[in-house]
């Protein structure tokens, strides 16, 4: 996202800085390719730190020099910020709220609360409490999840002046300078301190907890305000600020392939440290006497700048609703250059048609604006052509808006799952009390219906299993514990395989860590090499560890997961492919409706693939 307003300075000669639009390029394209292709740039979330830095020093350099001329007229500050964000936020919000309304019903859950919340610009914070995490890519992702960052900005374009005036008038520039950064410190020790692994949204989403951005980049004002830095330096200094930037920002691209969002090391300082690197970045950006500001300028930039707000704003949206209609997983690179596409088109069109437009436009003159576009003798029919389809979207979001808010049905999978963990956990329990239940390997129905011979039942009756999986095992459970009732089922809904070495410590804790381990992760998104070789070590030798290929046709990761699986067999003797992916390639009567959780024949064939694979 753009900063809502122009970046100009007291004097001509601190023009407009274009080499920022170069840095906003870097963030946008880090967000978009980390939602498009999580596994090609894991850490591309990151892109959002750069935003509010940007917000963070150009809002504090204007609201330090008007303090210095002795005026700050806080109406005129919010207006011009609000008044250009408004238009782009709430014309998504209806076009959004009128695709909904016609085509994915279900998202129409909480409807009123998003967009309500939106408008107040406390979004982050109902995502803290109602919202699904940043990182769980799987399983009905709102269009919406992205403008928590609005938000965040928005609450400190409220409340920055005000704190910003008071401490002025309280202390002098030079203290209040080393207040920000100290409140900078305290926001990223808070971090740390509030970080929970099994609740991230706190600590993601919550404004206090990512201030450290904005008030490092409002700290970078106090030190290097833009009207005092000189154009005329020396040529040890200007090499100096070069090789700084371009240390800065080669460390802020290879930041965006290998910070993990879920890793812990993240948010005890990771996040911090990648911030105060964009600092030193931006710093060097807008000194005129340096050349990276030039190095980052040219007309791919500045197009993409310039729209960074609206395609961040509508990249969501386009996203969610493709992957909803197509099956990307085989063909993750063309469905991510054409879902690129439909963002820059419908980026590029918002911003001809409405950012460009209203940029100056006087709202005082709305009434006669609305008062025009109907006069048909003077503007003709054509006007209409523009007219009637806009009132038809607007009227379609109204209708999606004012329609009572229900919860989507449960699905027959969602009652199946339910049901399956329920069945599990008094399974699990029994298993714990040594209480057992025996399988009669003399059963012709249990033999028909897993494929299974009188032999193989009898021993999958007595192995010795631990299952860790996500919702596909946890559908799957029930089907395994009937043929294998010996199998201590450990799975959970939308679970990561960062989350896997944390449950296998609490299982070997437990003494529920068998022998034969079956792993079912990666549905819910791509794991680092790092990740994988974590499950691994923390299961530790002596163990048969049995991977399940990830079937996720409608996610770009599923080759990746997959690929990984098979790399960690060839690298580690005990691994072994279990490849459900390549099995179930052409069933798909074997699955549900979102082709990813199975039906009640596919969780057998699932669990018959699984034993048949153990006693190999």
């Amino acid at each position: 996202m753009r900063p809502a307003f122009e970046e100009h300075q007291l004097h001509s000669r601190h023009h407009y800085v274009t080499g920022v639009d170069g840095m906003r390029t870097i963030a946008v394209l880090g967000v978009i390719i980390y939602h498009l292709l999580p596994n090609v740039m894991m850490g591309g979330f990151l892109g959002v730190p750069l935003f509010l830095l940007i917000s963070g020093y150009f809002v504090t350099d204007q609201l330090l020099k008007k303090w210095d001329r002795g005026s700050i007229n806080l109406v005129s500050y919010y207006q011009r910020r609000f008044l250009r964000l408004y238009p782009i936020l709430v014309t998504m919000l209806v076009v959004t709220t009128a695709y909904i309304t016609l085509f994915q019903r279900p998202l129409l859950h909480h409807i009123k609360a998003v967009i309500i919340t939106n408008l107040l610009w406390v979004y982050n914070w109902w995502e803290i409490f109602n919202g699904q995490s940043y990182f769980d890519r799987f399983g009905g992702e709102s269009p919406f999840t992205h403008l928590w960052t609005l938000g965040v900005e928005a609450q400190f374009y409220v409340l920055w002046p005000l704190i910003l005036i008071l401490l002025l008038k309280l202390f002098k520039k030079k203290i209040v300078k080393w207040i920000v950064l100290i409140l900078a410190v305290l926001s990223a020790i808070e971090m740390a301190l509030l970080y929970d692994p099994q609740n991230i949204n706190r600590v993601y989403y919550g404004t206090d907890t990512r201030a450290f951005s904005l008030l490092l980049g409002s700290w970078l004002a106090f030190v290097w305000p833009r009207a005092k830095l000189s154009d005329r330096l020396g040529e040890g200094a200007r090499r100096f600020l070069n090789e700084a930037g371009v240390i800065a920002l080669i460390l802020t691209i290879i930041s965006f392939f290998v910070l993990n969002g879920q890793s812990r090391r993240t948010y005890y300082g990771g996040m911090f440290f990648y911030s105060v690197i964009g600092m030193l970045l931006l710093g060097t950006i807008v000194h005129p006497g340096a050349d990276v500001n030039r190095w980052l300028s040219n007309p791919f930039f500045k197009w993409v700048g310039q729209r960074s707000y609206g395609i961040y704003v509508y990249q969501y949206p386009v996203m969610v609703f493709y992957e909803a209609k197509v099956q990307i997983g085989a063909h993750p690179i063309m469905n991510a250059i054409i879902e690129l596409l439909l963002i820059v088109i419908i980026s590029e069109l918002s911003y001809r048609f409405i950012e460009r437009p209203l940029k100056n436009y006087s709202w005082r003159d709305l009434p006669i604006t609305i008062v025009n576009w109907f006069d048909v003798k003077r503007r003709g029919w054509k006007q209409w052509l523009v007219i009637v389809p806009s009132l038809l979207v607007f009227f379609v979001a109204v209708t999606g808006f004012t329609t009572p808010d229900r919860a989507p049905k449960t699905t027959a999978v969602q009652a199946r799952i339910k049901k399956s963990r329920h069945a599990t956990a008094m399974r699990n329990k029994m298993i714990a009390e040594g209480k057992t239940p025996k399988v009669n390997a003399n059963s012709k129905s249990l033999q028909k219906k897993y494929g299974l011979s009188k032999q193989e039942l009898k021993k999958a009756s007595k192995l010795q299993v631990t299952a860790i999986g996500d919702s596909v095992m946890a559908d799957a459970s029930e089907s395994i514990q009937q043929v294998m009732p010996h199998a201590y089922v450990e799975a959970k809904v939308g679970r990561q395989g960062s989350d896997a070495p944390a449950v296998i410590k609490d299982l070997k804790a437990s003494g529920h860590l068998n022998k034969n381990v079956v792993l079912n992760l990666g549905t819910n998104g791509p794991m680092t090499s790092e990740t994988v070789n974590n499950i691994i070590d923390s299961i530790g030798k002596g163990h048969q560890i049995y991977w399940v290929t990830a079937h996720v046709p409608t996610k770009s990761w599923e080759k990746t997961v997959n690929n990984q699986i098979k790399e960690a067999a060839k690298k580690h003797h005990n691994v072994h492919v279990v490849d459900w992916n390549r099995q179930s390639a052409n069933h798909d009567d074997w699955f549900a409706g979102d082709k990813v959780h199975m039906n009640e024949n596919g969780n057998v064939q699932f669990t018959r693939m699984i034993v048949e694979s153990i006693l190999k």
